[in-house]
């Protein structure tokens, strides 16, 4: 089987220099999806047809599976298919799909392609109560005949309700030929690959119709307006799997799933909450309000408090992370670990039962278990070049305010005392501290402003 996704338009209610099949959806391009919806159907070709932007379509997919054409000048959706042709195989048939149309899912084309078989031409419709501005399914006792477009329709044709989708699969051989045939005389002056229909039923090819399971399975994006529903319609879509997975969405309508996420049993999730990337929550595991999660693993049990980031990071089993943490790349997190309020860590391990409960910086640490950092800690791990690692080993506690200039290493069960600025290793089991003798100045007085 052949796939052609016809990629070319400029979208000028778009607004914008982006071609409009790179616009995002949940984190990634229109047309993106649609690739990856056509990958699902193991094509034996893969061909995007392209045209306004350039070289932009192309180079957004480095991707050797598929094949890109290039449609200079754009003269309609029969001459974007023709430039894609020798690209393709007349041996299999050919599905035609739309970048701009990213919802459709692969049940609904493979029940297209079964109606098609190997010697039909199969087309998606669905019936609409306002067909205005779609082509109209036109039929003879009940079997389809042509397509005829709004523009071009007498007025019983537009009364018409099973609309085009766009959307064919057809005999690839055969489908070369009518594309050659092609007119442009139409109100558009341009080659419609809906007249291949009648093309044909003139040849004697039976012409078959699938429908969607649901309409927006079918609906392009021509404005932001546009962009923006859909991108509602595909979070919903999320929202009700997860839901009927078990996970508890406090309000499924305020969640925003930019890649895959994967959840355990047991899971909650509140409002406002935004996984990119590739996150899995394990069992039992609860999200906060206007959290960000990106490619991280959240561990069984874990709690993460409202307003937290986490980037790239893992999060252990009945560990504790916020409010208004940071977790950055290369952060790992044992069980029970505690990181609270605008706590930052980057690229750090963490182990079982230690906390760093408010206002710290951890950066290229290694921590062990059961280690307290107080408030106002920092690794002092620049030195405007390098970056430097911090070892602190089991049962130790840093007292607040205090500086760990790396490298530096604490020995399992020291104190360093509050204040302290540490800038050699401190010995295990002993007490650390560097600070300046506390003085009281007898006499002293405050300035007072002087008057002018």
């Amino acid at each position: 089987m052949n796939v052609v996704i016809l990629a070319a338009g400029m979208g000028k209610r778009m607004q914008s220099a982006l071609p409009k099949v790179l616009h995002p959806l949940a984190g990634k391009p229109l047309l993106g999806h649609v690739v990856d919806t056509a990958k699902t159907l193991a094509p034996s070709k893969l061909c995007v047809v392209y045209g306004h932007g350039g070289d932009a379509v192309p180079t957004s997919f480095a991707d050797t599976t598929l094949s890109f054409a290039l449609q200079e000048p754009q003269l309609g959706t029969g001459h974007a298919v023709a430039q894609a042709l020798p690209f393709i195989d007349d041996n299999a048939s050919t599905l035609v799909l739309y970048g701009d149309v990213p919802l459709t899912t692969p049940a609904t084309l493979q029940r297209l392609l079964t109606v098609a078989g190997k010697d039909k031409l199969a087309v998606l419709t669905v019936t609409v109560a306002d067909p205005t501005g779609y082509g109209r399914i036109v039929r003879q006792h009940g079997k389809i005949t042509r397509i005829v477009e709004q523009k071009d329709a007498n007025e019983a044709e537009r009364a018409i309700q099973e609309v085009n989708t766009g959307i064919i699969a057809a005999p690839t051989a055969k489908l070369r030929t009518w594309l050659a045939a092609l007119s442009n005389d139409n109100a558009q002056g341009e080659y419609y690959l809906t007249d291949v229909i009648a093309a044909a039923v003139a040849d004697g090819v039976e012409v078959v119709s699938a429908q969607p399971a649901d309409i927006t399975e079918t609906l392009g994006v021509n404005s932001k307006v546009q962009l923006a529903e859909l991108e509602r319609a595909y979070q919903r879509r999320i929202a009700n799997t997860l839901l009927e997975q078990g996970v508890t969405l406090l309000d499924p309508s305020r969640l925003d799933v930019r890649g895959t996420l994967t959840c355990g049993r047991d899971v909650s999730i509140d409002v406002n909450c935004i996984f990119e990337g590739n996150v899995e929550i394990a069992d039992g595991a609860t999200i906060g309000a206007n959290c960000i999660i990106k490619n991280a693993r959240i561990g069984k049990g874990a709690q993460i408090k409202p307003f937290s980031h986490i980037d790239d990071a893992i999060v252990g089993a009945a560990a504790q992370v916020g409010p208004y943490a940071r977790l950055r790349p290369g952060t790992e997190l044992g069980e029970d670990v505690h990181i609270g309020n605008f706590v930052e860590v980057k690229k750090s391990k963490i182990a079982a039962r230690s906390k760093a409960n408010h206002l710290t910086y951890i950066g290229d640490a290694t921590i062990g278990s059961g280690v307290n950092v107080g408030a106002g800690v920092i690794t002092c791990n620049y030195d405007g070049v390098n970056k430097f690692e911090t070892i602190i080993e089991d049962d130790v506690f840093v007292g607040s305010d205090s500086q760990l200039v790396a490298p530096v290493r604490i020995g399992k069960g020291a104190t360093i005392g509050a204040g302290t600025t540490l800038t050699k290793d401190a010995p295990a089991d002993q007490l650390t501290l560097s600070r300046a003798k506390q003085m009281s100045l007898p006499g002293w007085t405050r300035p007072v402003k002087i008057k002018k």
